[in-house]
């Protein structure tokens, strides 16, 4: 272990076999999503034979993952490894946020006000936003999604609340 600045050494809420805390967790995590992905995609049918059913390439992608989820996690109990980094939470608190306000609002404020809102939430997500830049790029990146998905795949999406539209 390191020393701290007072001289004593840190302790480690981890057991000593545990020799790469930050892999040990991070393997861990990827092993939690893989189980949920499992879960999730339990009700979907699987392979007839040679046909693939909707479930089989959730299904198999999550074996992937839990499969180098448990490698990680192993390397965090054979190798040496940093510590456990601080989490911020900023970053996915925000980028949740943005995440379920364009769900949320997609329907009644439309496309363009959703999509530019969300970018709007997920930029509060560093201190290090440059509130100029954020605008035009969220400009450009609407414009975008716009012109992708309800123009060029020609999904039913409302570009506008529904309010100005009728």
């Amino acid at each position: 272990m390191d020393e701290a600045p007072n001289g004593l050494r840190e302790r480690s809420v981890f057991p000593s076999w545990i020799r790469g805390p930050q892999d040990f967790v991070g393997g861990l995590a990827l092993i939690a999503v893989a189980v949920f992905a499992l879960w999730a995609a339990s009700d979907l049918g699987g392979m007839k034979g040679f046909r693939f059913g909707p479930g089989t390439v959730p299904r198999l992608l999550a074996l992937l993952l839990l499969g180098l989820g448990a490698v990680i996690a192993a390397t965090g109990i054979f190798t040496e490894g940093e510590r456990l980094a601080k989490f911020h939470w900023r970053g996915p608190l925000f980028v949740g946020l943005a995440i379920l306000s364009f769900a949320v609002t997609i329907r009644p404020l439309g496309l363009v006000i959703a999509a530019f809102s969300s970018f709007l939430i997920a930029a509060l997500g560093t201190p290090e936003t440059r509130w100029g830049e954020t605008l035009v790029v969220g400009i450009l990146l609407t414009a975008a999604c716009c012109g992708l998905f309800v123009y060029g795949l020609a999904l039913p999406f409302a570009l506008w609340p529904v309010a100005l539209t009728q």
